[in-house]
């Protein structure tokens, strides 16, 4: 009951303040952009990305071809909107897997402090190693393919967003209500999926929109290093490794998908600032 009234009360006045976000709404124009060419990318580009035409190579941007052609004639227009597909995938898949092993060990180490030691030091153990080391070293153990990143990036990202949620469970689960609810003979079960995990939504929605970001940028690294996608997809990373050995003759080749990499995600950054700015109520405290 408290958790429904708490987001029946707080989404009205909630979308009123991300709506005049500067941040938010900026990045939900640049995010959004990109989503929809992926979305629309049959019907907004002109050939199929992988359409070669020899004769017309290395062509600069312009109205033959609007980002210019790579060294195959193929056109960087179309391989740039289809990579966005690719990518966009890539990072659903993450944010997903981040959502429900990421919410489950949160939960569980949060609210049960005998699973709380063992879950959190594997975690920690994971979290040891840089990011994107970890995930390179098990995309080489896995061998390069698009289901290897996802599960290279999950593997990653899970214990993060697990350690934030579990702080955040650690908070509630001390609160009155919750103390009200386990009185009244309310099951963990129902605690936890009544009472804790609607109060705890604010920072896991800002945690998974900078996965989100992790993940495209992560997965175009993984791709650059010839252990993500096959070389026939039109991977943003892929890209820019193909066009590295053009760069003098034709700066297109790394500079278009490398813009389109920075815009998706600087958008997903600044999605991430403008829910945390709204979200997190010790912000809203510390500015008042």
């Amino acid at each position: 009951m408290t958790a429904l009234v708490l987001r029946q009360g707080l989404l009205g006045p909630t979308a009123r303040r991300l709506l005049r976000h500067p941040s938010f709404v900026l990045g939900a124009v640049l995010f959004g952009t990109v989503v929809v060419l992926a979305l629309a990318a049959p019907w907004v580009t002109e050939v199929g990305p992988n359409r070669m035409a020899v004769r017309l190579r290395f062509q600069p941007p312009g109205e033959m071809f609007l980002l210019g052609s790579d060294n195959l004639g193929r056109s960087m227009w179309s391989r740039v909107v289809w990579g966005a597909r690719l990518s966009l995938l890539i990072g659903a898949w993450v944010v997903a897997l981040n959502a429900v092993f990421g919410i489950l060990l949160g939960l569980l180490a949060g609210y049960f402090p005998r699973l709380d030691g063992p879950l959190m030091r594997l975690a920690d153990a994971l979290m040891a190693f840089p990011a994107v080391l970890l995930a390179i070293g098990i995309a080489a153990a896995l061998g390069p393919s698009v289901t290897t990143v996802i599960i290279a990036l999950a593997v990653v990202y899970i214990p993060r967003t697990a350690r934030i949620l579990r702080a955040s469970v650690l908070v509630v689960r001390e609160l009155d209500f919750v103390q009200a609810a386990r009185a009244a003979g309310a099951t963990d079960g129902r605690i936890l999926r009544r009472h804790i995990l609607p109060n705890c939504m604010a920072p896991l929605i800002v945690q998974l929109s900078f996965v989100f970001a992790y993940a495209i940028l992560s997965e175009a690294v993984l791709s650059f290093l010839g252990l993500g996608a096959a070389p026939t997809e039109p991977s943003w990373g892929i890209l820019i490794a193909e066009g590295r050995s053009y760069i003098r003759e034709a700066w297109w080749l790394t500079f278009m998908p490398g813009a389109a990499i920075a815009v998706a995600v600087l958008g997903l950054n600044l999605l991430g600032d403008g829910l945390r700015d709204v979200l997190d109520p010790r912000l809203t405290v510390e500015r008042t």
